[in-house]
């Protein structure tokens, strides 16, 4: 990965600051009626993405009327961009805004909490639906032993401002690094929850699963880990509700010492997507339809 000129990289972090200087001037609710008015207009008047955006649509949900897929659009658009204002945000969110901000969460914590005194580590499979970054947050803000692993961008300034905005509680491994298998399995020993998104669309065959209305190509690794370790798999999905952040524990899979670790591998990886897709086809307006790596494609 080619790295940015010292100057192209300093541009990039100045006008990301800029922006950072004013999200963070103005009250949290305004910051996040602000980014759903800039989705509406980016959809209908800049009609930003909008003709490939409103065909995946289609082609997921052909029953959906042209109005309920711009309503869609609009408002995955406009999750994203709180999302965004939210990653700007997040130094601030210490565990009573955490409480404020997002439903029963000690609830699940607790939950994620006794599965991870069983002392195999939890893997926990959350996609990129609502505020997926919040599901972290509020998990390591409750105690939970969070680690997770995410690439290093080409900017040093930006990459270093991340890692600032993941906060103390949750740990993050770099994605690419010779010992990121090794590190992970050690943690995972030690009985920390290891946070990943399924990797949706890999580029060599994997598990080819049923997903909102076609096929999808889903990497096994995470369940890898949960089969060769021994660990629970833990599916979730995040959402929003009248201004909440709601964290949707579907299920607690387990994989069977007994069987071939390979073939639970697939078992649990192709049961975590069908919980994945029952949910993201009941709330498709949480679900991140703007990805550039669109997950239907063919391999």
């Amino acid at each position: 990965m080619a790295k940015k000129s010292k100057g192209a990289a300093l541009a990039e972090y100045i006008a990301l600051r800029s922006a950072c200087l004013l999200v963070n001037t103005v009250p949290y609710p305004v910051a996040c009626a602000a980014a759903k008015g800039l989705a509406w207009t980016l959809v209908h008047v800049f009609r930003f993405k909008r003709a490939r955006t409103l065909g995946r649509i289609r082609g997921c949900f052909p029953e959906k009327t042209e109005k309920e897929a711009k309503r869609i659009a609009v408002a995955s658009l406009a999750n994203v961009l709180m999302t965004s204002v939210e990653m700007i945000r997040a130094p601030r969110f210490d565990k009573r805004w955490i409480e404020r901000h997002v439903k029963d969460v000690h609830v699940y914590a607790e939950r994620l909490k006794a599965i991870a005194d069983e002392g195999k580590g939890v893997v926990i499979m959350v996609p990129h639906s609502g505020n997926w970054y919040m599901a972290a947050w509020a998990m390591a803000r409750c105690g939970v032993p969070l680690f997770a692993v995410a690439a290093k961008q080409r900017n040093p300034y930006i990459n270093a401002w991340l890692n600032r905005q993941y906060g103390d509680g949750l740990e993050v491994v770099e994605r690419g690094s010779v010992r990121v298998m090794a590190e992970i399995k050690s943690r995972l020993q030690k009985g920390r929850c290891f946070a990943i998104l399924p990797d949706l669309r890999v580029p060599t065959k994997d598990v080819q699963v049923p997903f909102l209305n076609g096929t999808a190509n889903v990497s096994h690794g995470g369940a890898g880990f949960a089969a060769a370790i021994g660990a629970p798999v833990v599916v979730a999905i995040m959402r929003r509700e009248k201004g909440l952040h709601v964290f949707d524990h579907l299920a607690t899979l387990r994989p069977d010492p007994t069987k071939d670790r390979k073939e639970e591998a697939v078992r649990l990886t192709r049961e975590t997507m069908a919980l994945l897709d029952a949910a993201i086809q009941k709330t498709p307006e949480h679900w991140f339809w703007y990805n550039k790596r669109w997950l239907l494609q063919p391999v």
